[in-house]
């Protein structure tokens, strides 16, 4: 599922995520929808979350457990 809807994303979700420092590789970074921090319907790089592990924050890219 992608990343892109909010609709698509709740707290405690497994996804893939892109960091700040990891957009210029794309390295994806998984973890569990601690928090939503995009507050819009939908963005074009991905909606903005913090991870439960390590408090990390970037943009989903893909939805893997909803």
């Amino acid at each position: 599922m992608t990343g892109k809807l909010r609709s698509n994303i709740r707290p405690g979700a497994l996804v893939d995520i892109v960091l700040k420092k990891d957009q210029p590789t794309g390295k994806l970074t998984r973890g569990h929808v601690k928090r939503i921090l995009t507050n819009s319907p939908s963005h074009p790089h991905g909606i903005k979350v913090m991870l439960e592990e390590g408090d990390q924050v970037g943009r989903v890219q893909e939805v893997l457990e909803a």
